[in-house]
């Protein structure tokens, strides 16, 4: 795939995830997919998993913890098979009532068409202490 296919299926992917669709978003998801989001254990959707069944983990346990306020992409950088999405994200975690405002990047390894690898650098300070 070249380039511009890699950053068309990172663009799918965070229209699904606008529309809830989360089934549609695992299928562009290699089967062993790599999720990882570094973080202090007390955040409920952090840690390392394999394959789309943990990666589905990763959304139930986002949904359960906190409700979307904003959500945006603000640019695509993409190389080979990298693409990195630039954003921000305003939740409000349900357990506490608190919200943050996070800045992050997301940095998607792309591979025969579908995400082998996702990884987000976020301010976990922010996201720990509200939650």
């Amino acid at each position: 795939m070249s380039e511009q296919d890699n950053v068309r299926l990172i663009q799918e992917i965070y229209a699904a995830f606008g529309r809830g669709d989360v089934s549609a978003l695992l299928e562009m998801l290699a089967p062993d997919v790599e999720w990882l989001y570094d973080g202090p254990d007390t955040i409920p959707w952090g840690g390392h998993r394999s394959g789309r069944e943990e990666a589905a983990r990763f959304f139930s346990s986002l949904a359960e913890s906190v409700d979307v306020k904003e959500f945006g992409v603000h640019e695509f950088i993409a190389q080979a098979d990298k693409v990195v999405a630039v954003g921000h994200e305003k939740m409000h975690v349900k357990a506490t009532g608190r919200s943050y405002l996070a800045h992050w990047a997301h940095v998607f390894t792309v591979r025969d068409g579908k995400v082998a690898r996702f990884r987000e650098y976020t301010d976990t300070a922010a996201v720990a202490a509200a939650v």
